[in-house]
């Protein structure tokens, strides 16, 4: 380990040290002229996480000021530690997506489990209890050793830390493509619910407030974690498993209960978890919002090991630690909450009214930086764009037309692909019910909590179809937000706001950053046309390995609200008789379609297209007749199309269906166009649907046969056991787990 006392400032600058901790040549003038002389090693580190992208956004910012964040159901937008919306009844709903990639990448349990740690670290910060987690996964084919084991050790870092802190995980998607192979996807969301009078902000109020150190010790563990973050995989990557941290549910657990009965207290100002750049970030952040300085002796901040330098602990991202701002003079208060629940709290420092970020150290000054330059006035840079050879390849070619011989074998390929199969081997893994909130659990459209005390309930998802994100980011864009909201429709509630988890390669290489361009261009436009705007979100960048890009990948995480319990609508068929409509129009669009993989092994040509005005108007009139009580059942269609959204209907109540198509077989079998859902309507109500639901076509019955059957004008083209289909569905993930590479 570098020790600061022994390099210069003169070192630093003539041997360019550092660049090793991510700062530019152009950076590193810009730290001179701010602090008006060298900067010593610790201040170095300090300007290097600070302006790195994982902190200061510098790259994404010019993109991230085009989403729509306001909304009369917005009560915080982006900048805090995560963004609240407005549920009625003095109550809001709290919520934040994050990623923890490259930790991952090189350590998959424990990458996965801190960044579940931290993301409820996120909403628990703003005084709201946390109800619930999901995630957005994505790893490469599941072919080799080591793809395998990364699924199954990120699997088990989100269930190993989100069972024992005990919230329940009670969503999320996994897509497996070969882009991912050498950089998985783990993304995280939490989602909390609090009392609006009761919200809590990171700020640091108050000259001569006292500044208190709450949780875990800090030791050497995560140290740069903001910059491993920040830069590509590479070989030697593996030697950065001293950034990935080590995380302890069961202490943050009591943290949570600690800081929620901290927030009722009258001397609490301020309270921000430390998360990436560690007690760093979190005391410049709370400072800079405030508009005031902090003065911090680092003597007083609990260590778990001897002689760490200053550089390592404000760089360490030791987990379950939190940064509070007290009223002067009522610190005892607030340090026996932490006490009665066996954790350390320790006034560390207090707020100053100069705009310093200083740091004393054994009676000596360690670092005296602008607070300003450090959070607010990070540098910020406008990437070239410039359009992909491949995407005007693909824009000329024609369309993707697929030729399957067989619709039946087609469709059982369909259903063991990874990214269709069902995920059930990895939701079992997660206590879904825990806190006994849980309406709808994993495997649905979207997961509902109901609002204790309430006849209300939230529904919540993750989405992001990634291969038309590469086909066309612009519209990918657009679909992205629109599956998600379509999910949460679905299910019987209306989509307030989204979180955005933005993965992407490297925003250096113009294509790259024409990706992140374009996407946000169709996000934005997306979420303006169906009122949910982004309340929160994180980028991830420099998401390659060894110059091999991801393809571009913006989840989306999306809360809506359904007003009555009674608005709860499966994704399953219920009850035979029911008659089968599919709302919306079928064109012959395979672009990026999960068909084009399993026959192609590859995906080009042209994105499916999305009107938003029908998606707008299809999703109301289905939301106003599942609240009118028409609908016994919606289910999305996705990927693989009709075929693959009737069967899953089917697999939750072992029933069987009728239904009878025309036209080209297999593009209405098949066919990933956009704005579509599969319903079933009691027969009783079916004049009632048909006036209300403008686009939906009546192609069948739900039967108690156990058989799917489709049938054409002229003969019978698919006549499967829905058992059997369930089996190869179910078993497809175990069965590529098991199997020898």
């Amino acid at each position: 380990m570098l020790q600061a006392p022994e390099i210069t400032p003169e070192v630093i600058e003539k041997d360019r040290l550092y660049r090793d901790m991510g700062l530019t040549d152009e950076e590193f003038d810009l730290v001179k002229s701010i602090m008006n002389r060298r900067p010593n090693f610790t201040e170095t580190g300090i300007f290097s996480v600070m302006w790195s992208e994982h902190c200061s956004y510098k790259t994404s910012k010019p993109l991230l000021r085009k989403f729509p964040t306001k909304g009369s159901h917005v009560i915080q937008g982006p900048g805090e530690g995560a963004g609240i919306i407005d549920i009625g009844d003095g109550q809001a709903v709290v919520f934040k997506v994050e990623s923890h990639n490259h930790p991952s990448a090189v350590e998959p349990y424990q990458g996965a489990a801190t960044g579940v740690g931290g993301i409820i670290r996120d909403v628990f910060s703003m005084g709201a209890r946390p109800i619930a987690l999901l995630n957005s996964l994505r790893f490469g084919n599941l072919t080799t050793g080591r793809v395998k084991y990364l699924f199954e050790e990120v699997v088990n870092g989100i269930a190993g830390y989100g069972n024992c802190v005990g919230i329940p995980t009670v969503g999320g998607e996994v897509q497996f493509d070969n882009c991912y192979e050498g950089n998985p996807l783990v993304n995280a969301m939490c989602v909390g619910i609090i009392d609006q009078k009761d919200i809590q902000k990171g700020i640091a109020a108050g000259i001569g407030n006292t500044v208190i150190y709450a949780g875990a010790r800090t030791g050497r563990d995560g140290i740069h974690g903001a910059t491993f973050a920040s830069e590509d995989l590479s070989e030697e990557s593996e030697s950065k498993r001293p950034s990935v941290q080590v995380g302890d549910p069961f202490m943050e657990k009591l943290l949570i209960e600690a800081c929620l009965e901290v927030i009722h207290h009258e001397a609490l100002v301020g309270m921000q978890d430390m998360g990436a750049a560690g007690l760093t970030s979190s005391a410049s952040e709370m400072a800079s919002k405030a508009g005031t300085g902090m003065e911090m002796d680092l003597d007083l901040v609990p260590q778990r090991e001897l002689d760490m330098t200053p550089y390592e602990l404000m760089l360490s991202e030791s987990q379950e630690r939190m940064l509070l701002v007290v009223k002067q003079g009522q610190e005892q208060g607030i340090i026996d909450v932490f006490t009665k629940y066996g954790l350390e709290a320790v006034a560390v420092g207090r707020v100053t009214d100069d705009n310093r970020f200083r740091l004393i150290h054994k009676g000596k000054v360690a670092a005296d930086i602008p607070v300003d330059s450090l959070a607010e006035d990070a540098p910020v840079y406008h990437k070239p764009s410039k359009v992909p050879d491949y995407y005007k390849k693909f824009q000329q070619m024609d369309d993707y037309y697929p030729t399957v011989n067989s619709y039946s074998e087609a469709l059982k390929a369909l259903l063991q692909q990874p990214t269709i199969a069902s995920k059930e081997w990895v939701y079992d893994q997660y206590d879904s019910m825990v806190q006994t909130n849980t309406v709808v659990t994993p495997g649905s459209d979207a997961a509902i909590i109901r609002v204790r005390g309430t006849d209300k309930a939230l529904a919540m998802t993750t989405d992001c179809n990634s291969r038309y994100i590469y086909l066309d980011p612009e519209i990918g864009g657009k679909i992205a937000v629109a599956e998600a909201a379509r999910n949460i429709v679905c299910s019987g509630g209306r989509p307030m706001a989204l979180t955005d988890g933005l993965n992407f390669g490297n925003p250096d290489k113009p294509e790259i950053f024409w990706q992140m361009e374009k996407s946000v261009d169709g996000m934005s436009e997306a979420s303006l046309k169906l009122n949910t705007p982004v309340i929160s979100g994180n980028v991830s960048l420099y998401n390659e390995t060894n110059g091999q890009s991801i393809f571009p990948t913006p989840v989306v995480g999306m809360v809506g609200l359904l007003e009555s319990l009674e608005h709860i609508t499966p994704s399953f068929f219920q009850t035979a008789g029911d008659a089968i409509y599919l709302i919306g129009e079928t064109k012959p669009e395979f672009g990026g379609s999960e068909l084009q993989n399993i026959l192609e092994n590859s995906y080009f040509g042209k994105a499916p297209s999305i009107d938003l005005d029908v998606e707008a108007k299809r999703q109301s009139q289905l939301l106003e007749a599942i609240q009118s009580g028409l609908i016994s059942s919606a289910h999305d269609l996705a990927e693989g199309g009709f075929a693959v959204a009737l069967a899953e209907s089917l697999f939750d109540n072992n029933l069987g269906c009728e239904v009878k198509l025309a036209g080209d077989l297999t593009v209405q079998l098949f066919s990933e166009s956009q704005s579509r859902f599969l319903v079933s309507v009691k027969q009783e109500k079916r004049d009632q649907f048909e006036s209300l639901v403008e686009d939906a076509n009546h192609l069948g019955y739900v039967t108690d046969s156990g058989t799917l059957r489709v049938n054409s004008s002229e003969e019978t083209i698919i006549e499967e056991s829905v058992e059997s289909l369930k089996a190869l569905w179910k078993g497809a993930i175990p069965c590529l787990l098991k199997s020898r590479d």
